[in-house]
């Protein structure tokens, strides 16, 4: 089962999270801020990931600690949860469609976090949540997971939309990139033998 337990306490939050990749979908969120939960509940809902979050964070100050530190914990519990990624499809892609927004994720499982980030965001909030927090989430996932990705918005007006295409698009290509390949036998997908 690949699965991970990540627990993370700082001076500025305090986050549980288990995580299970081959899961249904089933998830229980509470980050301190509603607009996270839900593009958390999509990522997990439209990935097939179980996933269970708690974070207590200074919200008095800004959503930007929870955030982040919510984007490494997931990024290490995937880096964690896939061990030595042997046997899966690595590479995944999609172009999706929210309303009138269109976003495509690239995902490469490389061991090299890097994330390129095209997406323009028109406001700057979606009700208290700093829609510039989307690119920092995705920051510290890369950084930790280890995990290439490439986000480009290809049309979009309402900021909403642009960044719930963004954690949908971003949860459908992991979870491919993700599942495994019978083809490999195991194998880890690189001509170097290890990610």
């Amino acid at each position: 089962m690949r699965k991970a337990s990540i627990k993370r306490t700082t001076a500025e939050t305090d986050i549980s999270l288990d995580l299970l990749i081959d899961g249904t979908g089933k998830r229980g969120i509470a980050t301190g801020c509603g607009f996270l939960d839900h593009m958390l509940t999509l990522f997990a809902v439209h990935g097939q990931f179980d996933m269970e979050l708690r974070c207590k964070g200074d919200v008095e100050v800004d959503y930007h600690h929870t955030t982040e530190d919510i984007g490494i914990c997931l990024g290490g519990a995937f880096r964690e949860a896939a061990g030595d990624f042997g046997g899966i499809k690595r590479y995944s892609s999609i172009i999706l469609p929210m309303d009138e927004a269109l976003v495509m994720c690239a995902v490469d499982i490389s061991g090299r976090g890097t994330l390129r980030w095209n997406v323009d965001i028109p406001a700057e909030k979606v009700g208290d949540f700093d829609t510039e927090l989307a690119h920092e989430f995705w920051t510290a996932f890369c950084r930790v997971s280890g995990f290439t990705m490439h986000f480009r918005m290809m049309d979009g007006e309402n900021s909403h939309h642009i960044i719930e295409a963004v954690f949908k698009a971003a949860s459908r290509a992991v979870s491919d990139a993700l599942s495994l390949d019978a083809r490999l036998g195991g194998r880890v997908p690189s001509s170097k033998g290890t990610i």
